[in-house]
């Protein structure tokens, strides 16, 4: 079973998503992405390869971020988005595709690397890239 996020030592890095319907991101990234729930309430966190997911809905200003709202991203543009490198791109891209993943276009060679972008349901950019091997040899 995967650990809660709450480090003993030093830091460890959390990506925040806020959700319209924390249910139904918490069955994408478990279900479509393949993660474990480690927490199920409000906020829910997802443990995902290694690293954790926290879903939790928008809000208004706090105290602690007086001038910040808290809201789901607009689909057609983004300051922001999850990375994840994987070692075979076409193998993640069928097997989420077969769960439900909608990708925005499918794996493209980009030179050094393959990569392709998919959206959870609130619409948060999803960048799936493999390293090209040749690239690495170069280096």
């Amino acid at each position: 079973m995967a650990t809660f996020p709450a480090p003993q030592t030093g830091i460890l890095i959390t990506h925040f998503l806020v959700s319209e319907d924390i249910a139904r991101s918490r069955r994408f990234y478990v279900d479509v992405l393949g993660g474990e729930v480690v927490l199920d309430k409000e906020p829910t966190v997802v443990a995902l390869a290694n690293s954790w997911i926290i879903i939790n809905g928008g809000g208004p200003p706090t105290e602690d971020k007086p001038t910040v709202t808290l809201t789901a991203p607009d689909p057609d543009a983004t300051s922001s988005f999850l990375n994840i490198r994987v070692a075979n791109i076409q193998d993640i891209y069928q097997d989420w595709s077969s769960k439900g993943a909608q990708f925005l276009t499918p794996p493209i060679d980009r030179g050094p690397e393959l990569r392709c972008y998919l959206r959870d349901p609130d619409g948060h950019l999803i960048e799936v890239g493999q390293t090209n091997q040749a690239f690495l040899e170069e280096r």
